[in-house]
């Protein structure tokens, strides 16, 4: 019997060696059906650096620069779409911007995008003459060819869906934010494809674009996209990839500073953030789990319990538990061999295992009576250590 004693001390002093837990993995609601994370999980992935531009509107350092005033840059980046015995004149790189003219054609980007932050800023170098659609017209086409429209709507009416800031032939701007001709305007575009899917909408796509930083697409859904004098069907389908296009519209308009960012992935189009799926759920926890359980092969004592006990909270598996129970069994019945001043010693590791205990029993993750819990209380009870 003092063998057995001696032995269960030495296992406490083993667990209780690294007792100076990482953070409590045992904090906020846990993962559930839809939601492969804890809230407040300190295991889930911290955000990518990303640095911004030293003066607003500028590219990011993770953005694509589409356009930086140099012709080795449209040339790299951009295409006409039309072959050159199609066309009558070419878009030019010349004193900063690009210039697209009648009989130029679209140009578009050599790369495919998808989801999207696109910034992008155009100037008429003057007021030109026409009214309505016939001034200063032309269009930014998001990858698939949903249009943002580009127009001198500065004291220039024209039906209000194609109007500058509009989402062409589908949702009017919010505000008519327009500087006057001559000036540049600036757009923010954040642009979401729709996504269908055996004649499925699963996500009807949206766009928010700001004019001169005024919001006047306020995720704006795409309702399958518009055109001109057209209605598209909300299940029209969109490619997951495609290029960005200007449009030549006959009328002489300015482009500069164009950067582009990928935007991360909705749950609906294999995204891990937010609420997914149940069968997506299952499998992002057994990846979780199975990298925190990995994580804990070269930790010790009170540590590698702690880290295993965290595992299982993700992946519920019986087989997981077996070993959770074993580690945190032996550890309970070392503690009833110590002294009250050795148990002392223990208060912050028995603290936080307890607490992991009862977050598993709260949220159903093992039985509402475990043994190995109720001494822990008793214990923590008899050495003064329950809250009043």
């Amino acid at each position: 019997m003092k063998f057995q004693s001696l032995v269960l001390s030495a296992t406490v002093l083993s667990l209780a060696s690294a007792s100076v837990f990482a953070g409590n993995a045992f904090y906020g609601d846990a993962p559930d059906a839809n939601h492969p994370w804890a809230v407040h999980d300190q295991n889930r992935p911290q955000p990518p650096r990303v640095e911004p531009a030293a003066t607003v509107g500028d590219a990011p350092s993770d953005a694509v620069v589409l356009f930086d005033g140099t012709t080795e840059s449209f040339q790299r980046n951009w295409q006409h779409v039309q072959a050159k015995d199609e066309r009558k004149a070419d878009w030019t790189a010349q004193e900063g911007h690009l210039l697209g003219v009648g009989g130029a054609g679209y140009i578009e980007t050599q790369a495919q995008f998808s989801d999207c932050q696109l910034h992008i800023e155009w100037s008429h170098e003057m007021q030109l003459p026409g009214t309505g659609q016939g001034r200063g017209n032309s269009g930014v086409f998001l990858p698939g060819g949903i249009e943002v429209q580009v127009l001198d709507n500065y004291n220039n009416p024209t039906y209000a869906d194609g109007t500058a800031g509009a989402v062409y032939g589908v949702m009017p701007p919010a505000a008519n934010a327009l500087r006057a001709p001559g000036r540049w305007q600036s757009y923010d575009i954040i642009y979401r494809r729709p996504i269908v899917k055996d004649g499925v909408v699963l996500d009807e796509g949206s766009m928010t674009v700001l004019v001169n930083g005024v919001v006047v697409q306020d995720s704006t859904p795409l309702d399958g996209g518009g055109g001109w004098r057209e209605r598209k069907a909300v299940t029209t389908v969109y490619p997951e990839q495609d290029r960005i296009r200007l449009q030549d519209h006959g009328n002489p308009v300015r482009y500069r500073n164009v950067w582009v960012r990928s935007l991360r992935p909705r749950p609906v189009d294999g995204g891990t953030d937010g609420r997914i799926s149940a069968e997506a759920t299952t499998a992002k926890r057994a990846e979780i789990a199975a990298e925190v359980r990995a994580s804990a092969a070269d930790l010790l004592g009170c540590d590698r319990m702690m880290r295993i006990l965290e595992a299982y909270m993700y992946d519920n598996d019986p087989a997981a538990w077996s070993e959770c129970d074993a580690l945190v069994s032996a550890y309970v019945a070392g503690l009833q061999v110590l002294s009250s001043d050795e148990l002392e010693k223990q208060r912050h590791p028995v603290t936080q295992l307890r607490n992991a205990l009862t977050f598993l029993q709260r949220f159903s993750m093992i039985p509402k009576t475990y043994a190995p819990e109720q001494e822990l209380k008793d214990l923590a009870g008899q050495q003064g250590w329950l809250k009043k």
